[in-house]
């Protein structure tokens, strides 16, 4: 999150993957440190996945990176 806020800072683009169990903490950190940056929430847990199941939750949030990305 540091590193995503100092991009920011920088006005280099970025957007924050995380999984839907960190979305509450992330906000929290967000706030705490007055970062105001995109976030893409994929599913929990991804440990344990396959190359294939990684590879299908990159193919279908691809498109809302992009988005979030050419946003900021």
């Amino acid at each position: 999150m540091h590193d995503l806020n100092d991009l920011d800072k920088r006005g280099i683009p970025g957007v924050s993957i995380l999984t839907e169990e960190f979305r509450d903490a992330f906000d929290s950190q967000k706030a705490a440190i007055g970062l105001d940056a995109a976030s893409i929430y994929v599913p929990h847990p991804m440990q344990n996945k396959t190359t294939e199941e990684l590879h299908a939750f990159a193919d279908q949030s691809i498109r809302d990176i992009l988005e979030a990305v050419c946003k900021s």
